[in-house]
């Protein structure tokens, strides 16, 4: 599995000018939505909204971002809103819990688990990168973006 396309104003960003990319090659200009921002739901979390006030002007002055991103967009802001919460809820409760067990001779054995938390936050973190990817919200798809990362087709590869 390759690297996932860039949308064209990405591209676009970097090029050479004249609707080329930084390796010269033509851009599609792909489908011809409108380039408005989404507005965000109204029952969004109080820090998925944040997140959203905090993310979408970028990614509008980029012109990245239409009306039929909304799903997206909400997605990884309520994802975002669950790592938030998980990772409160760490610091504040520990990494690990003490679970007791009754014994059928009326005895307990202790033993220490990883706390709920975790497996919440790890999975969300993992949820959040693959979401901020695609709009270039992380350090490396940045790069990416800077580098005018081609679209994948092997027929500009030399070496393919």
């Amino acid at each position: 599995m390759g690297r996932t396309a860039q949308p064209a104003a990405l591209k676009l960003l970097t090029g050479r000018g004249n609707g080329t990319d930084s390796g010269g090659r033509k851009v599609n200009a792909g489908p011809a939505f409108r380039r408005i921002a989404p507005k965000p739901p109204t029952w969004l979390s109080r820090e998925a909204a944040a997140e959203w006030r905090r993310v979408a002007p970028g990614l509008q002055r980029l012109d990245l971002l239409k009306e039929e991103d909304r799903a997206v967009l909400t997605a990884y802001c309520e994802t975002w809103s669950q790592f938030v919460t998980a990772t409160r809820q760490l610091h504040d409760e520990g990494l690990t819990r003490e679970v007791v067990t009754v014994r059928k001779d009326g005895g307990e054995s202790r033993r220490t688990v990883a706390h709920p938390a975790v497996a919440i936050a790890r999975g969300a973190g993992r949820e959040l990168r693959a979401f901020a990817s695609q709009f270039g919200l992380t350090p490396s798809s940045e790069q990416a973006l800077a580098r005018g990362a081609d679209d994948g087709s092997e027929g500009d590869n030399p070496f393919a």
